[in-house]
């Protein structure tokens, strides 16, 4: 088992290096450091924009690979260059992606599990089964920023009714533990409702292959009742490509952290994504693709060890039965 971990662990390395890369180049073809520069008021000397460029590594008369090699050289040191404003990217990154992962990750999790969970349990219940099917359908066409206004106006309205401040959405809260977990409460239901829709009807679909699967029939045939030869034996092999889907839905995170961030005034990877596509500033913004090139590989590794720990075939190869 080790080896192939070890193989796909040198192909996900390269994997990153190459999006991180292919980020990078993007940014740097497609954003204009230098009219941001120039259209400062008062107007500066042509030489200082110039000068200032080149030692941000952004002159766009500089050629690109050359501009590559200095910024893929700090990068593998950890150091991915400096702002406009001539603020350290790696500095700054930690924090950035603290807050991101804080606002997201719980949501995330619980989502996932709560879908996989409903999902599982849908597809066997009929009735519930097509009111979950329809739930999930309007959230999946629901855009993630919509879903978070909503639970604000929701959210507005408990606290209207109980006359507490039961929950809060703008900051994060400061020092306190309860005001930053009702601070929380919002963004983990906006990023979990997203996560259920999705998981729940992935699983779902799933979880009908595996109950006309051979080994839930024999196990019925045996003598099993339903739900227990379902969620016994079929729910196991239903998990495998769930755990696959899961690591490479993380791709997506950084785009709905943007919206989600974005809507509950948090300062994370996402919202400075936007910020610095709008402003036109290359660094952070491929700082924040080599996170992400980063992040989905990982996880694609992690999804291949739980890939191997739930096969029933791959575990009956560790046993020697095959």
């Amino acid at each position: 088992m080790l080896f192939p971990l070890v193989r796909r662990a040198g192909v996900a390395l390269a994997l990153a290096a190459a999006a991180a890369s292919l980020g990078y180049l993007l940014a740097a073809l497609s954003l204009e450091p230098r009219a941001r520069l120039e259209g400062r008021q008062p107007q500066p000397p042509q030489a200082a924009v110039e000068a200032e460029l080149d030692a941000l590594n952004l002159n766009d008369r500089t050629p690109l690979h050359e501009r590559y090699l200095t910024w893929a050289s700090g990068a593998v040191r950890g150091d991915f260059g400096r702002t406009l404003q001539g603020a350290s990217v790696s500095a700054e990154l930690p924090g950035r992606l603290a807050t991101s992962v804080v606002l997201l990750l719980p949501g995330t999790v619980l989502g996932a599990l709560a879908g996989v969970a409903l999902g599982a349990w849908a597809a066997l219940a009929r009735v519930p089964g097509r009111v979950f099917t329809a739930v999930s359908h309007v959230l999946l066409a629901t855009p993630v920023f919509v879903i978070a206004i909503a639970l604000q106006l929701a959210g507005e309205r408990l606290n209207g009714v109980t006359g507490l401040p039961l929950v809060r959405w703008v900051g994060d809260g400061g020092d306190g533990l309860l005001s930053r977990l009702q601070h929380l409460v919002l963004p983990t239901l906006t990023v979990a409702l997203a996560y259920v829709a999705l998981f729940g009807r992935y699983q779902q679909a799933l979880m009908r292959d595996a109950a006309e699967s051979e080994h839930v029939r024999a196990a019925r045939a045996r003598g099993l009742g339903l739900y227990r030869a379902y969620f016994g034996h079929g729910l196991r092999t239903a998990l495998v490509p769930t755990t696959t889907y899961f690591a490479y839905s993380l791709g997506f995170l950084l785009v709905g952290a943007a919206y989600v961030e974005t809507a509950f005034g948090r300062q994370g990877m996402g919202a400075w994504l936007l910020d610095s596509l709008r402003a036109s500033d290359p660094h952070p913004v491929a700082a924040c693709t080599a996170v992400a090139a980063l992040a989905v590989p990982a996880a694609s590794l992690a999804a291949a060890v739980l890939h191997r720990l739930l096969d029933p075939m791959a575990s009956r190869q560790r046993e020697g039965v095959l």
